[in-house]
């Protein structure tokens, strides 16, 4: 792990404390960090919406979750 020091914004800072029940800077923006990567992948999954050929039965798949 690193150090750096950084400015933040008081208020915006209070309010994710607020929203996460985070008390530690550090935990929080980690947490907004991993956030935002977990956010980014999974708008990446969208990029392959017509490019992936699928040939699965989704009536099949489905009728084993009952």
């Amino acid at each position: 792990m690193s150090r750096t020091v950084i400015d933040l914004d008081d208020k915006l800072v209070a309010k994710a404390k607020r929203l996460t029940h985070l008390t530690k800077k550090v935990d929080l923006v980690n947490h907004a960090l991993a956030e935002l990567v977990h956010s980014h992948e999974r708008l990446r999954i969208f990029e392959l919406q017509g490019k992936v050929q699928w040939e699965g039965d989704l009536d099949a798949m489905r009728s084993h979750r009952r």
